[in-house]
């Protein structure tokens, strides 16, 4: 079964495999090499381009200022019924809580006032010294409602949108 020929074949099979394996690797090393031009043979080699990120200014820059008296008077309550479908799976406006509060006069209640809701420790807490959910609190919120509350039990990432928040606000507000 094993006579000379199929010895020599095998051997120049494994030959061959290592021989295809070896070039394969020169080539792929002289295609991406991550070694600096000029062979890294300590010549100052000058980048060809480059992306500003920001990162060295450093964020030391004020945050934006915005004017939430003045965005409310141009908001349109009828946008924010439609951007309070993305809220409607866990609260209502009829009163009845859901898998969250109920939102119907929301805008004035104090933070965390819904009877008969078991809130998240950190939103209890922002309601224990009186805080009443306005246009800015509100706002903050929606924005991004972890950072408001760091374990509150509303899973909804929030909404980046500065007038889809500003509508849903105005929307609120009139569910009295």
């Amino acid at each position: 079964m094993f006579d000379t020929m199929t010895m020599t074949k095998a051997t120049g099979a494994v030959c061959g495999a290592l021989l295809v394996l070896l070039l394969g690797g020169w080539a792929a090393s002289a295609l991406y090499s991550t070694a600096p031009h000029g062979g890294g043979h300590g010549e100052e080699v000058a980048q060809a381009y480059t992306i500003d990120t920001g990162a060295a200014a450093g964020g030391d820059e004020p945050a934006e200022v915005v004017d939430i008296a003045a965005l409310m008077a141009t908001a349109d309550p009828a946008k924010g019924e439609k951007v309070f479908n993305k809220c409607k799976a866990c609260h209502k406006l009829d009163g009845t809580d859901g898998t969250g509060p109920h939102l119907n006069g929301v805008v004035g209640r104090q933070i965390a006032s819904s009877a008969g809701f078991a809130y998240s420790s950190s939103m209890a807490d922002h309601g224990t010294d009186g805080t009443k959910w306005d246009a800015e609190e509100l706002d903050h919120f929606l924005r991004a409602p972890k950072s408001f509350a760091a374990n509150t039990k509303m899973s909804f990432a929030g909404l980046p949108k500065q007038d889809e928040r500003i509508n849903l606000i105005a929307f609120l507000e009139q569910q009295q």
